[in-house]
């Protein structure tokens, strides 16, 4: 039988284009999946930052001490009226407290720059009171309590200062009117020799102006400057921490987890792989003829056999006899899905050649040896391709001499190592692997594996030229293009490694393929790894 004729290759993809696909919440998180050794990278990169971070960088805390603001009246006693906070314009006393004077004494009283002390303290005014809140962060509490202190009463020291000088500036206004008003009553007084009357009613003008004015400077002079005290004096006690430590890890590891992510995006948009079977045949445009999963765990192990089989029935259902198979890949290497689909095929009674030219011949051979326990259907009678015995007399086809019959021979009682030896230096027969090599002109030509009811070969190219079906392992076609050239003379199966192959590369050996004339029969998508 001869392989069937190849169509030609069609013109283009339907016009409609692939059905739309929704996106659900599993494409969302399959790419954060695929590339989850970024986002673990990155995660844990976001995660011992934190923890160097608490253990580099001491803990700030924040400190806070409370001022309550006097009004500065000349009769303490005196009601100031309901509104309590109209006495006091507290917007004012806070900018005093945050101003250059008291930032400048706090920095010269615990030795710090101006800025940073600017950016570690702050005022706070609760509405509706003569209340100033002073918060300061530091990197200890004992530095955190003590600066609090300091600035509370450093804005207490420079308002009471502005009072005093604003006392002093009226008093001395007031002693340069009373010496004026004391030399003209000397004046009065001289001039009062004649016109008594006169002078006596402007000297009891003047002593009275004299005494107002005294009565004025004693109230200024017993005016109470201070300008308030301090409630709530800072205490270690009452320090509080800037951050949880317990969750800036937290925080840390979330912040490194949400960079992997969306760096796993960018990357996927940059690198695209195949990732399901709607993408191999959007990427190729070929029918799948199978899939085979991930063999990792123990119960796919037995799931992976099986799609090998699987595949097997559909490549034999789509090839006659005699047949050349070029197993190609972008990039991968099929080594391992060549081996398992040769056993597979060769377990229903077929004589499988796989060839290789590119040294990997006894790893084929030890993959099969691996596979064919396993992927090897068992002997069944009723398929056996041995002829059985004919009875006494029966002519054979064609005319042909009578056979005779053969007597069976009884198997020994004790086969060799059946019966252990009890002599210590006897010799231990050990049971060998069934590898025969065929021998053309006294030279080995190919290995020959029995697997099933047929058996599998291996060789080169070459030496496959007079086998009915050709198995070829061919090398990754980005670097080498035999796997290319064979398929002209034969048909091809792409096989496809799912979050492996790139589509680019994909898209690239289908289209090398398209221009060689070469019509694949299909593409197979296997699991990572050993297929």
């Amino acid at each position: 039988m001869t392989e069937p004729e190849h169509g030609p290759w069609p013109a283009g993809r339907p016009t409609g284009g692939p059905p739309a696909r929704s996106v659900t919440l599993t494409d969302l998180l399959r790419v954060p999946l695929h590339r989850s050794r970024l986002v673990a990278a990155l995660a844990a990169a976001g995660l011992l930052a934190a923890l160097g971070y608490l253990l580099l960088v001491p803990p700030a805390v924040t400190a806070s001490a409370v001022v309550a603001v006097r009004p500065v009246v000349t009769d303490a006693f005196t009601p100031s009226g309901a509104g309590a906070d109209r006495a006091v314009n507290m917007n004012v006393e806070s900018g005093i407290a945050t101003g250059t004077e008291v930032v400048r004494r706090l920095a010269d009283a615990v030795g710090d720059d101006p800025r940073d002390v600017r950016d570690a303290l702050e005022v706070e005014v609760p509405t509706g009171g003569q209340i100033l809140r002073f918060l300061y962060r530091a990197p200890g509490p004992q530095r955190a309590v003590r600066s609090v202190n300091l600035a509370a009463d450093a804005y207490l020291n420079v308002r009471r200062t502005m009072y005093e000088q604003q006392r002093a500036e009226m008093l001395r206004s007031y002693d340069e009117s009373i010496a004026k008003v004391v030399a003209q009553q000397g004046e009065v007084q001289k001039r009062a020799g004649g016109a008594r009357d006169a002078a006596v009613a402007e000297l009891a003008g003047i002593n009275s102006q004299l005494t107002q004015l005294n009565a004025a400077r004693t109230e200024i002079a017993a005016v109470d400057v201070n300008p308030g005290w301090v409630t709530q004096v800072a205490e270690k006690a009452l320090v509080s921490s800037a951050g949880s430590r317990v969750l800036q890890p937290l925080a840390g590891l979330l912040g490194g987890l949400l960079c992997g992510v969306v760096l796993a995006y960018l990357w996927e948009s940059v690198d695209r792989r195949v990732r399901s079977v709607g993408d191999g045949r959007e990427v190729s445009g070929l029918p799948l003829l199978g899939t085979i999963r991930r063999p990792p765990l123990r119960g796919a192990r037995r799931a992976a056999d099986a799609d090998l089989r699987y595949v097997a029935m559909a490549i034999a259902e789509r090839v006659r006899q005699p047949v050349r198979v070029s197993l190609v890949t972008a990039r991968e290497d099929p080594t391992a899905f060549t081996a398992g689909l040769a056993v597979a095929l060769a377990a229903d009674g077929r004589e499988v050649f796989v060839a290789d030219d590119s040294g990997r011949v006894e790893r084929l051979r030890a993959a099969v040896l691996g596979d064919r326990g396993r992927l090897a259907a068992p002997a069944d009678p009723a398929r056996s391709v041995v002829p059985k015995p004919r009875p006494a007399g029966t002519a054979a086809a064609g005319g042909g001499p009578v056979a005779r019959p053969v007597a069976a021979r009884r198997p020994s009682p004790h086969p060799p190592g059946a019966r252990p030896s009890t002599d210590p230096d006897a010799t231990l027969t050990l049971p060998r692997e069934t590898v025969a090599r065929a021998v053309v002109n006294g030279r080995p030509v190919a290995d020959e594996v029995p697997v099933g009811l047929g058996r599998v070969r291996f060789g080169s190219w070459r030496q496959g030229a007079d086998h009915g079906l050709v198995l070829y392992n061919a090398p990754p076609a980005e670097a080498d293009e035999r796997g290319v050239s064979i398929a002209r003379q034969g048909t091809a199966v792409v096989v496809v490694e799912r979050d492996r192959t790139r589509q680019s590369d994909l898209r690239r050996l289908v289209e090398r393929l398209r221009a060689a004339g070469v019509t694949p029969l299909g593409f197979v998508l296997t699991g990572n790894g050993r297929a």
